[in-house]
C-alpha cells in the first residue's frame, strides 16, 4: 500500500470507530507507539503489537467514549502523515468527563506503520 492509502485506510476506520482493526491491517509486528504523556502508569513508549493492543484495551477498560472526531490525514514526505483526534470521554473510576484533542504523527515504512507518536493540544 502506498503512504496516501495507509493513511487513508486508518481514518476511515477510525472514523468507524474500529480503531483496533487498524493494528492487524496497517502496524508492522515491532511498531513503537509513544503517548504525550504516561497516562496509564506504563511510560509513555510501548513497543510491539501486543504492547499497544494491550494500550487499546486500557483505553477501553478505563473511558466511556461519548463521541469523537477525526481530521486528516496531513501527509509529509513519503513517509509520514499526521491525523488529528478530539475525543470526549468520561473516566469511568472518577466520573469525570474531559474533552482531549491530540495529533498523531505516524511513520510508514515498508507499507507498513512502524511509529505512531500522540502529542496533546491542550
Amino acid at each position: 500500500m502506498t503512504l496516501q492509502e495507509i493513511a487513508d485506510k486508518l481514518v476511515a476506520i477510525c472514523k468507524a470507530g474500529q480503531e483496533a482493526t487498524n493494528l492487524d491491517l496497517l502496524y508492522h509486528p515491532d511498531a513503537i507507539s509513544i503517548e504525550a504523556a504516561d497516562h496509564s502508569g506504563k511510560g509513555r513508549e510501548t513497543k510491539g503489537l501486543d504492547g499497544i493492543r494491550g494500550k487499546h484495551a486500557w483505553w477501553e477498560a478505563n473511558f466511556a467514549v461519548h463521541s469523537s472526531a477525526v481530521e486528516g490525514p496531513f501527509l509529509h514526505g513519503d513517509d509520514q502523515f499526521a491525523v488529528i483526534f478530539q475525543i470526549d470521554a468520561t473516566e469511568k473510576a472518577t466520573g469525570q468527563r474531559m474533552a482531549m484533542r491530540e495529533v498523531a504523527v505516524y511513520h510508514v515504512a515498508a507499507g507498513k506503520i512502524v511509529k505512531e507518536a500522540f502529542y496533546g493540544m491542550g
